[in-house]
């Protein structure tokens, strides 16, 4: 299947404008047997998409490991290699006879210890222990990863900057110069460090979760303008703000890792009124929203098997009346100026 790509800012990298997420191959909210695990990841390449986001985090190595075992199953059909845009993380470090702890959450994963490391010599080992996991001999994109508040907390947010940029980036800055790496970023929850980023180093791509999406757009006030001005592909995760734009307002939906509030769910109800009097469910209008800024090459939603993987793709296939964007203006849901899909 041919999908189609916007290039991946000024490094004109072509990504799909739908990547696969593999949080849920990491075994975050259920402990996926190898095959439906690594099923997922094979679907989405040979459906043809190229872009791949992972992250040593995900199942403490467990998410790479899978994504490393999809690429070598496809390559053994018709995807190759240097066909796939492979992206993983740094800013943390296994350590295989650690005490691995709550595992970050993950449901499964790996019985390894996390160390939280940006520094320069920490950043070198991640990366190598990713090409290992991954087994593969190169990373085409790598994020520094979590250097957030929503992360580290305010005390402990401008330590975590500062060891971030003297360490991590110096090192993926090497990286990038003798071609190990083709672009270099951040992965991060939050478009205000998105832009200290931005202003402080030389970024190619930026991974922003849960801050551009149908229901709240606060990266479009400053990041989403910088990234254009900069050449910065970005590429957005949590576009259904961790559930509720994928469900709609129902009992117990999510929003932001949480039990969504009154207000929230008032407010998602209002929009999903909009969607259907148009055809459209919530999670399709959720889905093409978030494409429609200049500034954002590729979507990455995550899948834990094929039937997700296929379910996301129809969501991209879908026609949207332009009067749904209107709509949606109309009823104060999204700012005048907010740019939709064409």
């Amino acid at each position: 299947m041919s999908l189609p790509t916007r290039p991946l800012g000024r490094t004109k990298i072509p990504v799909t404008t739908i990547g696969f997420g593999a949080v849920p191959i990491g075994d975050l909210y259920d402990r996926l047997d190898e095959a439906t695990a690594i099923g997922a990841a094979v679907a989405a390449l040979e459906a043809g998409i190229n872009l791949l986001d992972t992250s040593p985090l995900y199942g403490h190595g467990l998410s790479e490991a899978r994504c490393g075992s999809a690429l070598r199953q496809v390559g053994r059909a018709n995807v190759k290699r240097e066909d796939v845009v492979l992206c993983t993380k740094v800013g943390r470090w296994m350590n295989p006879r650690g005490d691995r702890g709550n595992g970050s959450g993950y449901l499964g994963g790996l019985p390894h210890q996390a160390n939280l490391d940006y520094s320069y010599d920490g950043t070198l080992r991640s990366v190598e222990q990713s090409l290992l996991r991954l087994g593969t001999d190169r990373i085409d994109i790598l994020l520094i990863h979590d250097v957030d508040v929503w992360t580290h907390g305010k005390d402990a947010i401008e330590q975590r900057f500062s060891e971030a940029m003297n360490g991590a980036y110096k090192a993926l800055d090497r990286l990038r110069a003798d071609g190990t790496v083709k672009a270099i970023g951040v992965g991060i929850n939050e478009a205000d460090m998105c832009v200290r980023f931005a202003n402080a180093g030389d970024f190619d791509t930026m991974l922003l979760a849960g801050r551009y999406s149908l229901l709240e757009q606060p990266a479009i006030d400053e990041f989403l303008p910088l990234a254009l001005k900069k050449g910065i592909g970005v590429m957005l995760g949590g576009v259904f703000n961790s559930g509720i734009l994928a469900s709609g307002p129902i009992a117990g939906a999510k929003y932001n890792y949480g039990p969504a509030p009154a207000e929230i769910l008032a407010k998602v109800g209002r929009i999903e009124a909009v969607c259907q009097s148009h055809g459209v469910p919530l999670a399709t209008a959720a889905l093409q929203f978030a494409l429609g800024h200049p500034a954002v090459a590729s979507v990455v939603l995550g899948a834990a098997n094929a039937e997700e993987v296929a379910r996301n793709l129809k969501g991209m296939s879908v026609v949207i009346p332009p009067g749904l964007w209107s709509d949606l203006k109309a009823e104060s849901l999204l700012g005048a100026d907010v740019p939709v899909p064409e």
